[in-house]
């Protein structure tokens, strides 16, 4: 390259590199406190753009469905500045979706404003029960099934933040046998060959020609619908109902408190 070639090089990535800086310079900071928090009329707009867009998995009283209960959030330690990047990027590979791309931050910042209002102190936010028991008991009668931490089966979903996925009152539903809905990749299924024998797993893939589940024995496998008798979609869930015949309230208590430490994506949202 020539001299003047590389000078004039030198002088657009001057340029490039200056613009860059000016730029930076120029874009404000986030926040790491809430601009809003305590201001009635941006906690009624969050009101509203709660209920549009967070309350099917959270509930209108941000007490949790199929998201977690949200007002013990501050009560675990998360930060202002870590659930706005929660709530406005999401979170890859869970079930929570960014929002960013069809709000703005202001309204992230007020929606957040508004759930701080329903937010319940640490010592309310608590879950009775012995975690260190709970954790015993889970993997005596759970781990078989399902995975925390890079421990356990793979047959029932894998429950490494369970504890931020889901509010008590789920978690103890769906130990004593409530069906709320099963997850995608976990459907209960049946198989019925020709010869009448019966084959039961979870349905990982379905098109108009076959499924494949995991069997019982965390098998993969594939069938042809043609070489099939019948695919029932079950009612009843994989899992076991645990009764109080079977875990205590107390053991109940125990293994829920250990639920709720499983919290897989902790440095995120701090």
């Amino acid at each position: 390259m020539s001299h003047l070639g590389s000078a004039m090089l030198g002088a657009l990535l001057g340029t490039v590199i200056g613009t860059a800086a000016t730029v930076a310079a120029q874009t404000p900071a986030a926040p790491t406190k809430n601009p809003y928090e305590g201001n009635t009329e941006a906690i009624q707009a969050g009101l509203g753009v709660f209920r549009s867009k967070c309350a099917d998995c959270h509930g209108v009283d941000a007490r949790g469905v199929r998201g977690p209960d949200l007002t013990q959030i501050w009560a675990s330690g998360r930060t202002d500045a870590g659930l706005f990047r929660t709530v406005r990027h999401g979170i890859s590979g869970t079930e929570m979706p960014a929002i960013g791309y069809r709000s703005t931050d202001d309204e992230v910042w007020k929606v957040l404003a508004y759930i701080r209002t329903l937010a319940v102190s640490a010592a309310v936010g608590e879950v009775a029960g012995d975690a260190v028991r709970g954790e015993q008991l889970f993997r005596a009668q759970c781990a078989g099934c399902h995975r925390v931490n890079g421990r356990g089966g793979r047959l029932g979903p894998d429950l490494s933040r369970i504890g931020v996925a889901r509010p008590r009152a789920a978690m103890a539903r769906r130990i004593r046998g409530g069906v709320e809905g099963f997850q995608e990749g976990y459907e209960p299924v049946t198989l019925t060959q020709k010869s009448g024998q019966t084959i039961r797993g979870v349905k990982k893939n379905e098109d108009l020609f076959s499924v494949q589940l995991m069997d019982t024995r965390e098998r993969i496998q594939g069938y042809l619908k043609a070489d099939l008798r019948e695919v029932t979609a079950d009612a009843e869930s994989a899992m076991p109902a645990f009764g109080p015949e079977r875990l205590s309230e107390s053991d109940l208590n125990d293994v829920i408190a250990f639920l709720s430490t499983l919290r897989g994506f902790e440095a995120i949202v701090k």
